[in-house]
């Protein structure tokens, strides 16, 4: 965010570098994990193009700091980006966001459970403990990384921080295959989705620019949601999709009503950030 940290310097951005930008990071991703498939011919398509993107990753992080001091004018890239601070600041940041994930996933739950659409199980095996770990971690350090680290701060320099919240926030929700749904469940889960990008912005401007509040938020929602579906709690066929998310037997809670009124909620607790500016 541009007022996220110190930057110095006068911006030096283009909207055609925003917007090749990840492109051709994960261009290159693809074209590089294309000969695994020769090297490794039990790999599924799927593995390939997951392979892609842990490489187009790795550009990124290699990248950034070079893109915000050429960009941005900035000297301290990882301390602009919200990544680099004390440990035990980003420690607390962290569990936070891992607590407000904690309390979204457990009002879903107990709705489910209250309306007689779900049933406890409690089961998890190691294999999907791993797994749940690797989404909270990995899917929330790389997508906050991309959208309220760097993305928002691009937006911010090209149209100033009114514009960017709900900006990086549309782009966010833009690139997620939402469109694979059919008619009103592909715009719920859009909707949501918004909703979604909005409350991880409100949880960094919250942390005084520290990413890692967003991070175990998103990643915990994305883990924890993982966690319940791999064997903690069956979702009755019959749920209906107003209510928890189109794509059964997998649904998305945020396309659903329980998930939309409790990033509303959530959003209604950080009204005040919205029109907060960081030093």
């Amino acid at each position: 965010m541009a007022a996220a940290a110190g930057s110095s310097g006068q911006p030096r951005i283009h909207w055609w570098g925003t917007l090749l930008y990840v492109p051709l990071l994960y261009g290159l991703g693809w074209l590089a994990s294309r000969p695994l498939g020769l090297l490794v011919p039990s790999w599924r398509p799927d593995q390939l193009d997951l392979a892609g993107a842990a490489i187009a990753l790795v550009l990124l992080l290699a990248s950034l700091p070079w893109r915000l001091r050429q960009a941005w004018g900035c000297k301290t890239p990882w301390q602009t980006l919200g990544v680099a601070l004390p440990a035990a600041a980003g420690f607390k940041a962290f569990g936070r966001g891992l607590l407000k994930a904690l309390a979204l996933l457990t009002l879903v739950v107990v709705a489910l459970l209250l309306f007689g659409q779900a049933r406890w199980l409690g089961r998890l095996d190691l294999g999907g403990l791993a797994n749940a770990l690797a989404l909270l971690l990995g899917v929330g350090f790389a997508e906050e990384l991309l959208f309220r680290g760097w993305l928002w701060g691009e937006l911010e320099r090209l149209g100033g921080s009114g514009r960017a919240i709900g900006l990086q926030a549309a782009f966010f929700a833009l690139v997620h295959p939402w469109y694979r749904l059919p008619g009103a469940a592909a715009i719920a889960l859009l909707i949501g989705l918004v909703l979604l990008g909005l409350a991880l912005a409100l949880q960094r401007r919250a942390d005084g620019g520290a990413l890692w509040g967003a991070v175990g938020l998103h990643g915990g929602l994305v883990g924890g949601w993982f966690a319940l579906q791999a064997g903690l709690l069956q979702i009755s066929p019959a749920t209906p999709a107003w209510l928890i998310g189109a794509g059964s037997p997998t649904p998305n809670p945020i396309g659903g009503l329980l998930g939309w009124l409790g990033l509303g909620a959530l959003l209604w607790v950080r009204r005040r950030w919205w029109a907060e500016t960081e030093a």
